[in-house]
């Protein structure tokens, strides 16, 4: 199965000059964790998570009014293409780890997979099993 068969469609995206207020609140409104950042005609710039905002302006005491999107977003971003199998994508997301997959098409945003929608279809469970135990390398609080 191809990833444009399965992937969100209706992606949300902020410009890079987006203030992280605005991103946070529209993770909040919309139940998200990350959101791509685009530049004009959705060539993607990167995406910030709701991870970025806690470590890189609460944790930092910034104002996150004066804060945009492109000083605290991920620019190195690992995407996904339309095309490539779903397998693929989850053998991908665990070796950079990562839970969240922009998908391009052309260089162009044009949805959005996440390890979360792959975990409830029961086709991919295995696969998502695999890519998260990848991911989720267990932690010791620091002392």
């Amino acid at each position: 199965m191809k990833l444009k068969e399965i992937m969100t469609k209706d992606v949300i995206a902020v410009s890079p000059d987006t203030s992280v207020l605005d991103v946070a609140q529209i993770m909040k409104d919309k139940n998200i964790g990350s959101v791509p950042v685009c530049k004009e005609n959705m060539d993607v710039a990167g995406i910030i998570t709701d991870r970025d905002i806690v470590l890189r302006v609460v944790c930092a005491e910034k104002n996150p009014k004066m804060i945009k999107c492109e000083e605290i977003m991920t620019d190195k971003l690992v995407v996904g293409k339309t095309d490539m199998e779903v397998e693929a994508a989850l053998e991908l997301m665990g070796d950079v780890q990562v839970r969240r997959l922009p998908v391009v098409e052309n260089g162009k945003l044009v949805g959005f997979v996440s390890l979360g929608d792959l975990a409830v279809n029961s086709h991919f469970n295995h696969g998502s099993e695999e890519a998260l135990a990848e991911i989720s390398i267990p932690s010791r609080p620091l002392i």
